[in-house]
């Protein structure tokens, strides 16, 4: 297979047009986007700032000061090991480009954001999959996991908290995977892009910390409500990078300046950010909760334990797709159906937008879905 052979990104071609023409979107995985204006009150960043800014081209890995910033926050003395990219997509391609040759064997978690496995297809890989069970409300088992790793095993790429059912490790199965990993010595590409919005617990530490054979990616298009500045990052083996780093003088160079004096600026104050961020999410996830709870014929949700997304199933509903694309056209409701990740009888709902409209999107998906029971 030819990298031009890539599978169609599902849900990228089912939000193409609909993200744009919604009235009330209730599908997406993040927090609902900030302004500009609003981030520099909350920040402190001043116009004088970006108007100093001088618009050469960033080093390959990133300036100087959100490189620090992100190394100060998630894996302190590892700036060196640090790669800023434009948003966490490129982080995780960068990164299979740089891993990935023909035949090599990569077991994935699934269901899955296909960013996380199409491009090693397309590689050349051969994937194996680690099965989050919907019976078991897609809690991780590690046994499975376990189950399903060879000696023939190169990486392991996970999502937690996982996107889009809202799972997450515990702090215990968290020790047991890195030791897993560890164990093994196989790569781990460790998808974080909801690392710091987790409920009920805190979050979980950046295994590039502890494992040498880790990739790690995080971003600002989620917890902190920034898709818009597409901004992302990994922490990456030293080996490694300089393989990422000739991947990407053929794709994108760098990244802006002035989008990494942006980002520095919320990264450097992102625990004032995150305090906002994770009330509003709370009680998103309370809305949906309760929601699903007065509809127990027609909604079974696996409760979210981070991030801003579910996946609950649609009970009795014959065709989740066609409905979903009724709700988009008739009403203008847009949800993500399960079909995009691998799950016919689900949708994908985001709970990190505003609440209002969350409650009213609800509302027309109970009733388009069938009648209460």
């Amino acid at each position: 297979m030819a990298l031009a052979d890539i599978a169609p990104a599902l849900l990228e071609d089912w939000l193409r047009t609909r993200y744009f023409t919604a009235k009330t979107d209730i599908s997406s995985s993040g927090m609902a986007p900030g302004s500009l204006a609003g981030l520099r009150q909350q920040v402190g960043l001043e116009w004088s700032e970006l108007d100093a800014l001088d618009f050469r081209d960033s080093p390959s890995q990133g300036g100087a000061r959100l490189r620090h910033a992100l190394a100060e926050r998630f894996v302190p003395g590892a700036e060196d090991r640090v790669m800023v990219t434009n948003g966490s997509s490129e982080a995780l391609f960068l990164t299979l480009a740089a891993l990935i040759r023909q035949d090599d064997e990569v077991v994935v978690v699934r269901p899955a954001y296909q960013s996380l496995y199409s491009p090693a297809v397309a590689l050349g890989a051969r994937l194996r999959f680690w099965d989050l069970a919907p019976e078991d409300d897609f809690v991780p088992d590690l046994a499975a996991l376990e189950r399903v790793l060879t000696p023939r095993t190169k990486l392991v790429i996970v999502n937690f908290p996982h996107n889009p059912t809202g799972a997450t490790l515990t702090p215990e199965q968290y020790r047991e995977f890195t030791s897993l990993i560890s164990r093994h010595g196989c790569y781990l590409l460790w998808d974080g892009a909801f690392g710091e919005l987790t409920h009920g617990q805190d979050p979980l530490p950046d295994p590039s910390g502890e494992l040498a054979r880790c990739v790690s990616t995080g971003t600002l298009s989620k917890s902190y409500g920034l898709p818009g500045l597409r901004v992302g990052w990994c922490f990456a083996p030293a080996e490694l990078l300089p393989e990422m780093v000739r991947v990407r003088d053929y794709l994108t160079l760098n990244v802006s300046p002035l989008n990494e004096t942006v980002a520095a600026a919320a990264v450097e104050h992102a625990d004032s950010l995150l305090a906002v961020q994770r009330a509003r999410a709370g009680r998103g996830r309370n809305v949906l909760t309760r929601w699903a709870a007065r509809h127990p014929g027609l909604v079974a949700l696996p409760p979210p334990h981070g991030g801003v997304c579910a996946f609950p199933a649609l009970r009795g509903v014959p065709d989740v797709t066609a409905m979903a694309d009724r709700l988009a056209r008739e009403h203008g409701v847009l949800v993500a159906p399960g079909e995009c990740f691998g799950h016919d009888d689900r949708v994908r709902i985001g709970f990190g937008g505003d609440i209002e409209e969350l409650d009213e999107g609800l509302r027309v998906l109970a009733e388009q879905a069938g009648p209460v029971r």
